[in-house]
């Protein structure tokens, strides 16, 4: 039979995967005592690791991706307008020269 999923805080997630940075004890050591697979303790960590950087980031820093992508948008944006414009011209034609459009 199986044993229902826990569901562990992030809380208790920071706390475990704080343990293991810290590196006074093994991963192993610090999976038996909550009760929890080591795996699950170094993938925490990982985590951890891997989203640190993201707390120290400026909020108000400009976002080069965001800015690269909005001027994507406004280009595309653009381009459809004319593709709308150039076809409304080409249908107004069509009907100006009795060709079915």
């Amino acid at each position: 039979m199986k044993k229902p999923r826990r569901n562990h805080s992030a809380t208790f997630k920071a706390r475990v995967a704080m343990e293991a940075v810290r590196g006074v004890k093994t991963v192993a050591e610090i999976a038996a005592e909550n009760n929890l697979h080591p795996t699950q303790v170094a993938t925490w960590k990982a985590d951890l690791v891997k989203g640190a950087p993201e707390l120290f980031e400026r909020k108000n820093a400009p976002d080069h991706e965001r800015q690269a992508m909005e001027k994507g948008v406004e280009r595309l944006e653009r381009k459809v307008g004319q593709l709308v414009i150039e076809k409304e011209f080409l249908e107004k034609k069509c009907v100006q020269l009795g060709i079915d459009p």
